[in-house]
């Protein structure tokens, strides 16, 4: 049996990085250990731009670097686009960064860590929220 993998929403990591011990965090801290961690480009777009001094993006591109990194392909583009118009003709709007996260969660059978509750309304994402 294939051991679960997890694809960290920027919110854990936040906490994660500034050492807040949330539930998520505490469960991020176990699971880089064991190596079922993933990252993608809107997550490291999210953090990087909340970074505050360029000290700290070095920090925080190093230690991201221990993280396998999910790319977006053309094809994969085109299904996150059908994904967010589809859940639009629903009523639902998800921000553009979670449509990614949600369809790269999709595609590598990922579970989605994250206090985000929007998620859930993506059919098929597997979320593990705090």
């Amino acid at each position: 049996m294939k051991a679960e993998r997890f694809l960290p929403d920027t919110c854990v990591w936040i906490d994660f990085f500034n050492n807040r011990q949330t539930p998520l965090a505490i469960a991020l801290e176990r699971l880089l250990v064991q190596g079922e961690v993933y990252t993608c480009g809107a997550v490291k777009y999210e953090l990087v731009q909340g970074v505050r001094t360029g000290a700290e993006e070095k920090t925080l591109l190093h230690a991201l670097q221990a993280v396998t990194h999910l790319e977006m392909t053309e094809l994969l583009w085109i299904k996150a686009g059908r994904l967010s118009g589809a859940l639009r003709k629903k009523g639902v709007t998800i921000p553009f960064s979670d449509i990614l996260i949600a369809l790269l969660a999709l595609e590598n059978d990922l579970t989605i860590l994250t206090v985000d509750r929007h998620f859930e309304q993506v059919a098929g994402v597997k979320v593990t929220a705090g």
